[in-house]
């Protein structure tokens, strides 16, 4: 590719990146939809080309719906919850993270919601929503009418939206509930976690079938607090425990000499922690473990 050509492309990868993630959720395979596009990019005749924003975005986003399609048999095959793969944004990897509404549509909570939708609804929804597209701009991406674009907008939104968790708005208080949980989670505290959870709190783990893991989600607040009480309170040689941004908040990310070992986040609001997401599957921790690495 010439060098002009090879510059453009870069300049979107980032927002290609971020784009294919939040139709995927999945960083891998992400990245592998980024490369298929610039392949195409790379044959494509670029002289005829309006507008090279519209023409990539195009490629990746309906990329993702086909691999959507395929995606659905794999999960349905999964072994215990699929959670999606987290990913570092202290450093901008998904876009800015200037605003709840920013945070909230790159969360876990969210992320695990949009698997519920159509390949066509989770486009529109993440094209308008993440990305601010009009929906003529949308219906001629999906090759839709601009009414079908609008009538899966709303689909999808309404269901987004009447399950949508509530975040704490501030990062500042999100993360010093987080750090408190952690803290008392050490510590195995099970009376402070129980305090600090909603009635209804459920936790999730996520293990693939490739680590030890909770294979139906535990729920109530003293059943939860037990387990969690039970999973950190041990003592594993040469583990690190560090609070970092995952997904636009504030998350356990363990490593044991320096390999991945787990990521753990909660969903925060007013009656306390309703969510705790576990993600020990090694290959969901992969890109994480790649991209702290390059960040360090």
């Amino acid at each position: 590719m010439d060098d002009t050509g090879l510059a453009e492309f870069e300049r979107h990868r980032p927002r290609l990146f971020a784009l294919a993630y939040r139709m995927l959720g999945a960083a891998g395979d992400a990245e592998d939809a980024v490369q298929e596009t610039y392949l195409r990019w790379d044959g494509a005749d670029r002289e005829e080309i309006r507008s090279s924003e519209a023409w990539l975005t195009t490629v990746v986003v309906n990329l993702c719906r086909t691999w959507l399609d395929s995606a659905r048999n794999r999960r349905e095959a999964y072994v215990g919850p699929w959670l999606p793969e987290p990913v570092p944004t202290g450093g901008g990897e998904l876009g800015p993270m200037e605003s709840a509404e920013q945070r909230e549509l790159v969360s876990l909570a969210v992320l695990t919601l949009l698997e519920r939708l159509s390949p066509a609804e989770r486009a529109v929804f993440v094209l308008r929503e993440a990305f601010g597209y009009a929906h003529r701009e949308i219906a001629d991406m999906l090759e839709v009418s601009e009414a079908n674009s609008q009538q899966l907008y709303r689909r999808a939104r309404q269901h987004v939206r009447s399950e949508r968790p509530r975040f704490d708005a501030e990062p500042a208080r999100a993360r010093e509930l987080f750090e408190r949980f952690l803290s008392a989670a050490r510590r195995g505290d099970v009376a402070a976690l129980e305090s600090m959870f909603a009635a209804d709190v459920v936790s999730v783990a996520d293990g693939g079938g490739k680590m030890t893991a909770a294979r139906h989600p535990i729920t109530g607040a003293a059943r939860v607090a037990r387990y969690l009480s039970g999973l950190f309170h041990r003592d594993v040689e040469g583990l690190e425990l560090t609070v970092e941004e995952v997904n636009g908040a504030p998350a356990a990310v363990a490593r044991v000499s320096g390999q991945m070992l787990l990521i753990g986040a909660v969903d925060g609001g007013a009656e306390g922690i309703s969510a705790v997401r576990l993600i020990v599957n090694p290959d969901k921790l992969a890109y994480f473990g790649r991209a702290a690495v390059r960040n360090a």
